[in-house]
């Protein structure tokens, strides 16, 4: 079995010294690929350098949301030199979050709106954060097209589903399915097109629900996501395995530089 973890932040400071071990995990529990995102200026360099330690990982670079609000302009210009020079897998994690208190919304719709250009600039898929934010995020994707991407931690409502994958965007189900309270999401998961669906942790966070409260989230519990996403199905796990490596593979380019990359 071959899963593809397409939102994993293994360079998390939680993870610190961590990485091979927790690599090595994932191998053998069936995850051959993940990519890793960056959030902002001061962690580009260090998904950089992990990712060419652990070739089975892919960068994509970006600022988050949640970063805009200490972020500068002149940041812009350092993602550039990134794409230009290191040529990421994607341009991410961006977008909105509209949850927090005393959200930025001015800062957070500029840095969206120049990430999105640069997306479109360098023809790179966007790892889109969208919390509470689905409704905005879709405006700026209709007035900047992009070569797609996936909407992150997907927790929206059917129509905005289709929306996104109209717009040849991918959606992200991650541990949040694993909780029998998360009835919406679930039926979602269950009514979907598998085409339109990729699975992700993103590790350290959003723990699922078969791990201790307050524990880790980690890439080697894939598998069970994507358990209960065959249950939620009624599909086997193999043809989970099989559909959400098929979406994330070519949407990615890792058929190509990272396919065939060794193991840990």
């Amino acid at each position: 079995m071959n899963l593809i973890d397409t939102h994993c932040h293994l360079d998390a400071a939680e993870f610190c010294g961590e990485q091979a071990v927790l690599m090595q995990a994932a191998q053998l529990a069936g995850v051959c690929r993940l990519i890793v995102p960056s959030v902002s200026l001061a962690n580009f360099e260090r998904v950089r350098l992990l990712c060419a330690a652990f070739p089975v990982c892919a960068p994509a670079y970006g600022i988050h949301p949640l970063y805009t609000r200490k972020a500068a302009l002149a940041d812009l210009t350092v993602l550039r030199d990134y794409l230009l020079l290191h040529r990421p897998v994607a341009l991410g994690e961006i977008g909105l979050d509209f949850l927090v208190a005393n959200f930025d919304r001015v800062s957070q719709e500029a840095f969206f709106v120049a990430q999105l250009k640069l997306a479109r600039e360098f023809s790179l898929p966007v790892l889109l954060h969208v919390r509470r934010a689905i409704d905005p995020i879709l405006k700026h994707l209709r007035q900047i097209r992009v070569c797609g991407g996936i909407a992150h931690a997907f927790n929206g409502s059917l129509v905005q589903a289709e929306e996104f994958i109209k717009l040849g965007f991918k959606l992200g189900f991650g541990g949040a399915i694993t909780f029998t309270a998360a009835t919406r999401l679930r039926r979602l998961a269950a009514l979907l097109p598998l085409q339109s669906m990729v699975l992700e942790t993103d590790a350290p966070d959003m723990p699922p629900a078969f791990i201790a409260k307050g524990a880790l989230n980690k890439p080697e519990y894939l598998p069970r996501i994507a358990q209960t996403l065959a249950e939620l199905r009624g599909v086997s796990l193999q043809e989970i395995a099989r559909v959400t490596t098929e979406n994330s593979l070519p949407y990615f380019n890792l058929n190509h530089s990272h396919a065939n990359s060794p193991a840990i």
